[in-house]
């Protein structure tokens, strides 16, 4: 090998290391990121509660005692939220999902339309979530 091939100073390679939890504040998720996140969490939620909403289903089919005991239960505000929570995590698993399978015929896959369809879930789902919140709380 020739000397100045030698001498010719190599280039730093960028470092890419992963984020701490101290710099998630500082790090902006795209919204198709945003939502691919919120899926995974809605798809969690659902599923850690699904034994709860059974459990409490099979108890309220019993007799009509037990029924009473549940609506009871279910009127009241703090019961109302967790619905809530519940409807838009079903919500919002739902439209990610159909995004996802829409997204698996390659189509919306470039980035204008990654963000375009990504900001429909959220806004799908956020105003399902709205509509049950008013039929929830009394509104009509």
């Amino acid at each position: 090998m020739s000397e100045a091939v030698r001498e010719v100073p190599k280039k730093e390679r960028p470092q890419f290391r992963n984020i701490h939890v101290t710099e998630l504040s500082n790090y902006r998720l795209p919204l198709a990121g945003v939502v691919s996140i919120l899926h995974r969490i809605s798809g969690f939620l659902m599923f850690a509660l699904l034994p709860v909403v059974l459990y409490l289903l099979e108890k309220s089919l019993l007799s009509e005692i037990s029924f009473e005991h549940f609506k009871g239960i279910a009127s009241h505000w703090f019961t109302k939220l967790v619905i809530l929570a519940l409807c838009w995590a079903y919500f919002q698993h739902f439209c990610a999902g159909v995004r996802h399978l829409i997204m698996d015929t390659h189509v919306g896959l470039d980035k204008d339309s990654a963000r375009k369809s990504a900001a429909t879930v959220l806004v799908i789902s956020l105003a399902l979530t709205a509509l049950v919140a008013l039929k929830l709380f009394g509104v009509f």
